[in-house]
């Protein structure tokens, strides 16, 4: 019974705790809450109050039997009467004090704003409820501004992470293509007794050969790629057999440039099979091996053809998307390339067309059309495969703007002196710093070579901008052929 005692006591101190900071919170409070708040403080004190002195006659009835706990019941009882006698009038006193302010701020803002205090309260609500809404729309605002932070800071981890999955050695080509030599005795034969080997060589493929001393190995120098490529199989199989000498130089030549197409699948096939894509139609194969040696900005294009595809999967798993149609897609988005300059149209609309006629399905002929903006993106892969290939084509070292205008020039200096009459093949080489012009002998005879290399360089001094010199090469050969044979 003593314990149901202290626990009564306690219980009531602490309700009268409560009730004094329930009313000094409230009374700081709006004006009519806090009036409804000290009503129902009153009500809560005086039942309390009342369950007190309950609980103090129950005490009384078990005095008989404890004493000692009916006297210590008592005091507490003492105590907590004089508690809520505190609590009361401290309750009273707030009463009276939130009236007064009450009126006092109602006199006030009447005063101030010339309205009654009914107005008064409409005008403060107002200002309130447009104060709310003010904040309310700051902090969807500042929700917006976080949620497209975190969305960047999002976009870029993703990025980085499929970068970092696809980093490779840059895929720019430079001009210069190096064949090791198995001895220094093959280089000899290169250059052939007088060197008719070598000009024989320089002449036919339109490279330039580079032969350095002490080094077992030659280079083949030429802006354009096609020509360099072809010249490395013909030189390449000069030196397997071994047997280097004009006529077998103009074999090789022949057979390497026969070989071209069967060398564009096979690097279609292989550019297919390190892509991940599989399925693709011969027609599509046939434009993604004519990229082999095509270059943008002297980056190879089916070497960005199968970053970009690597990158839109590893982007495409990380988002959620179609892996396999963003990987088909960025492989092919560029397959117009191979057309452009033979087709009217941007290499996108080209690209698409040949996707929808080899039967490519819609999202993936959308996605080729549709990387550089030209038509509208219908899916999230669309998105995907324009992100891969300008991660690709951005990343450094992968693009030089210089080269390109390098090649342009080299080819407009060979298209200016190929409109000469009896002009067969022009080749612009040692960076442009010497022209080898090929002349057909039945049209120019020797004297005509020595007068038409004169007005070539006249030529190029008048509508060519170029610093240093140009040297002019004019090669004339004539050859007489028969056949000897017994019956």
């Amino acid at each position: 019974m003593q314990t149901i005692a202290t626990i009564a006591t306690l219980l009531l101190l602490l309700a009268s705790l409560l009730v004094v900071n329930r009313a000094r919170k409230e009374a700081q409070g709006e004006r009519e809450s806090a009036r409804v708040e000290i009503e129902s403080m009153r009500e809560d004190a005086r039942a309390q109050l009342a369950d007190a002195q309950r609980r103090e006659e129950r005490v009384a009835l078990t005095e008989r039997r404890v004493a000692e706990d009916q006297r210590n019941a008592q005091a507490y009882a003492r105590g907590l009467e004089e508690r809520a006698m505190v609590v009361s009038r401290e309750e009273k006193r707030l009463a009276n004090e939130h009236e007064r302010l009450t009126v006092e701020h109602s006199e006030r803002l009447a005063e101030i704003a010339d309205l009654s205090p009914s107005e008064a309260r409409k005008e403060l609500i107002a200002r309130m409820r447009a104060s709310a809404e003010s904040e309310v729309a700051q902090e969807a605002h500042r929700r917006i501004k976080r949620a497209r932070s975190e969305a960047e800071r999002e976009a870029q981890q993703i990025l980085l992470s499929a970068m970092q999955k696809q980093a490779a050695a840059t895929s720019a080509q430079g001009a210069v293509t190096r064949i090791e030599l198995p001895s220094e005795e093959m280089k000899g034969r290169i250059i052939g007794r007088e060197g008719r080997n070598i000009r024989a060589f320089e002449a036919l493929t339109g490279v330039n050969v580079i032969v350095d001393e002490g080094v077992d190995a030659v280079q083949l120098s030429s802006f354009d790629v096609e020509r360099r490529e072809v010249a490395e199989v013909t030189l390449r199989a000069l030196i397997d057999d071994g047997r280097i000498q004009p006529q077998r130089v103009e074999a090789a030549y022949a057979k390497a440039l026969a070989d071209a197409p069967r060398r564009s699948m096979n690097a279609a096939l292989d550019a297919v099979e390190e892509a991940g894509v599989s399925g693709v139609p011969h027609s599509i194969l046939e434009l993604v091996g004519a990229l082999r040696l095509r270059t943008s900005y002297n980056q190879n294009v089916l070497a960005h053809l199968v970053e970009s595809a690597n990158l839109a999967a590893a982007i495409a798993q990380m988002v959620g998307a179609n892996v396999e149609l963003a990987r088909r897609a960025a492989f092919l988005h560029d397959i117009g390339k191979a057309m452009t300059g033979h087709h009217e149209g941007t290499h996108a609309l080209l690209g698409a067309r040949a996707a929808h006629e080899a039967g490519e399905a819609p999202d993936v002929v959308n996605a080729i059309e549709a990387h550089h903006d030209e038509v509208p993106q219908q899916t999230i892969e669309a998105v995907i495969v324009q992100v891969a290939d300008a991660v690709s084509a951005s990343r450094p070292g992968a693009r030089r703007d210089d080269v390109d205008s390098y090649v342009e020039r080299m080819e407009s200096l060979e298209k200016l002196v190929a409109e000469h009459e009896g002009v067969a093949h022009v080749y612009a080489m040692a960076s442009g710093r010497e022209l080898r012009v090929a002349v057909e002998p039945s049209v120019v005879d020797d004297d005509g070579a020595t007068q038409l290399a004169r007005t070539i360089a006249e030529h190029i001094e008048r509508d060519f901008s170029f610093a240093g010199e140009i040297k002019v090469t004019v090669i004339r050969e004539t050859r007489a052929d028969f056949v000897a044979g017994q019956a």
